[in-house]
């Protein structure tokens, strides 16, 4: 049988990695590394309704060479752009065409957690899966017994890493929930033969608690496959050979995603040099942002004086030039609102400073409360947004009664207020009913997870469209067109 091949062709290798590299060496080492990771790829792959792990593959013992062209780290970039909750890297190289080196370099090169996808028979695997950077391993049922199993799932907890549990029949996934697996796995195709069969996952879904993250692997292919899953309580798909054949895999993800059914607002904040404005207009984001407070993006009221004339210089005679008869009426209709940023500002000069800028709204980014908001509001006609920085669900749910107008939940920073590119757990944000915008180290490469995992009524970005502090504007057309195309 081919897995039998398998095994016996990785015990060769296993054995002369050993000669190589001492086992000695390689446990020392991934010892030396920090074992307090908070299992990210369990995270992930609980953040949304639905996850990917998506795959990062050569070729297979079924299908032979999938991919003649292999650039691997493009082909995870990708990924990551596209929304993927993880990869999966293989590193078997004998049947797979894998190698060690393609999972170091995407983990180096990603955020999101890889996985180590491998035929697991030693534990010097193991410990070379955290030297080389992975967030979790395959172990495979149909390879070990329930104590090596146990044994293996136990030293990769140690390690900090997470251990996907695979199974093919009732009697592997009983394997599975003997040897403590919290992430279990059914693949649909039958590794004694390579046959496929995509309703397996779903027939072994009810032997396993809605506790264990449970994921269906390979044989998948289309959005009813998807539908499927989800239908049947199976919240994860790992599929390899769809993503790798197909040349576009944002848009590939997208449509097996599916609809989001809604397109998010989007705010560009921090512009403080007026030649970024041609590339606003471009992008025609909702809302533009000014920093009037202590900043390195801040600008004074005659800067911002200068920038908001611009923009309406700009979009106007945009405007006027349009050529197209549906583009000329959607500029008619659709005009970038400014919004001015201040932090712990008097009520007076929120006033003043926002009607001699003409500024759309005032959004509140320092210690304001709420009778400070309420009064506020009483002195203005416009909308008033309060920004709150977010250590927990319990920061958030403080304000779901707030009289702002709008929410933005950002990042929570001892020193700065907003613009720090650092992300925080989204997931705090599952109960929160009322709408808001979201914050934090947003930029192309994770705001498609941002809008399907949240669902926020905006999205605003800052850094994530800067290259060294300045606003880049491919970055901005870049993130333009990716929250489009997830948007459809």
């Amino acid at each position: 049988m081919i897995l039998d091949r398998i095994v016996e062709a990785t015990g060769i290798r296993v054995a002369r990695e050993k000669q190589e590299e001492s086992p000695e060496s390689v446990k020392a080492a991934a010892l030396a590394l920090p074992a307090d990771t908070g299992f990210p790829f369990e995270a992930a792959l609980r953040q949304q309704d639905f996850n990917f792990i998506c795959e990062v593959k050569k070729a297979s013992p079924s299908k032979g060479i999938i991919a003649e062209h292999f650039p691997y780290l493009d082909i995870a970039r990708e990924y990551e752009i596209a929304g993927a909750a993880a990869i999966s890297v293989l590193t078997e190289p004998d049947f797979f065409k894998g190698d060690k080196r393609y999972l170091q370099e995407i983990a180096n090169t990603v955020k999101i957690p890889v996985l180590r996808k491998d035929f697991i028979i030693d534990e010097y695997q193991i410990y070379q899966a955290k030297l080389w950077g992975a967030s979790a391993i395959l172990l495979i049922c149909a390879c070990l017994d329930v104590p090596t199993l146990t044994k293996f799932r136990e030293l990769a907890d140690s390690l900090g890493l997470s251990s996907l549990v695979e199974a093919h029949d009732e009697h592997e996934v009983q394997m599975a929930i003997a040897c403590g697996a919290r992430i279990i796995g059914v693949n649909n195709r039958n590794l004694k033969d390579f046959t496929v069969d995509v309703q397996n996952s779903v027939r072994l879904r009810n032997l396993v608690q809605d506790d264990v993250i449970f994921v269906s692997e390979s044989g998948l292919e289309t959005p009813e496959d998807i539908q499927v899953l989800r239908d049947n309580n199976i919240g994860v798909a790992l599929m390899g050979e769809t993503f790798m054949r197909s040349p576009d895999k944002v848009e590939k993800l997208a449509y097996l995603y599916g609809p989001t059914y809604y397109t998010p607002k989007v705010k560009m904040c921090g512009i403080y040099d007026v030649k970024t404005i041609p590339a606003i207009v471009e992008a025609k984001p909702d809302y533009m942002g000014l920093v009037f407070a202590p900043s390195r993006r801040r600008v004074t009221v005659d800067q911002a004086k200068e920038i908001v004339d611009a923009l309406h210089k700009q979009y106007s005679y945009s405007s006027a030039i349009a050529q197209d008869g549906i583009a000329s009426a959607e500029n008619k209709d659709f005009r970038i609102k400014t919004v001015g940023v201040f932090v712990n500002e008097s009520i007076e000069n929120l006033v003043s400073i926002s009607g001699e800028v003409g500024l759309d709204v005032i959004q509140l980014h320092g210690d304001e409360d709420e009778s400070f908001i309420k009064a506020l509001k009483k002195q203005t006609d416009l909308e008033v947004w309060k920004a709150v920085q977010i250590r927990s669900a319990e920061d958030a749910q403080a304000w779901s009664d707030s009289s702002a107008d709008m929410l933005l939940f950002d990042a929570y920073h001892r020193i700065e207020r907003g613009g720090t590119g650092e992300v925080f757990d989204w997931s705090c944000l599952d109960e929160f009913e009322r709408p808001f915008m979201l914050a934090g180290g947003i930029d192309s490469t994770n705001v498609a997870r941002a809008i399907r995992t949240v669902r926020p009524y905006g999205i605003d970005i800052s850094s994530g469209i800067e290259t060294e502090g300045v606003k880049d504007k491919e970055k901005i057309r870049t993130f333009t067109n990716m929250v489009k195309r997830i948007a459809y």
